[in-house]
């Protein structure tokens, strides 16, 4: 009867660990902050679209954009590399991402690593602003934490799809 009982109680010991690991690995967030390129000031986007490891498809169900304008991902264990576009305009139209601003191609994506981003926070480079201004709009990242600086498109890019 006490092995019993002994038995019972190492299995849930054992089987409480494995959910606490299954969880570790699975809480990975990263907090997404969407910031307008030349202001710094932050900027509430209609949507977001979030892709991991070069999917072609965005996925929503990683996503929850809160009231302040912040976005939390639920990062999949498999993830190497994520990618964020923000939109604008009741979704119809894309911001551009401030690291692809001076491309001819502004809708070009970037790809971030994962695990730079939950080790110590990344900021997109910032070429929608001078060089001289830069300090000014360039703000604090910590641990977890995926800065995207954005500009609306402007009219040379919305003539380029006509």
């Amino acid at each position: 009867m006490i092995e019993r009982a002994y038995r019972a109680l190492l299995l849930i010991a054992c089987l409480c660990a494995l959910a606490g690991v299954l969880q570790a690995q699975t809480g990975r967030t990263i907090t997404i902050k969407v910031r307008d390129g030349k202001t710094g000031e932050t900027v509430t986007p209609s949507n977001v679209h979030v892709r991991f490891n070069h999917q072609p498809e965005a996925r929503g169900d990683w996503v929850d954009q809160k009231d302040d304008g912040t976005i939390e991902v639920k990062v999949p264990a498999d993830a190497k590399a994520i990618s964020v576009r923000a939109t604008y305009e009741s979704s119809m139209e894309y911001y551009v991402n401030c690291d692809m601003a001076k491309q001819k191609d502004s809708s070009i994506e970037g790809w971030y690593p994962v695990a730079d981003i939950l080790a110590s926070g990344i900021a997109i480079p910032n070429d929608c602003v001078r060089v001289k201004d830069a300090a000014k709009v360039r703000g604090e990242v910590k641990p977890g934490e995926f800065v995207l600086f954005v500009r609306k498109r402007g009219w040379k890019e919305e003539a380029k799809e006509y």
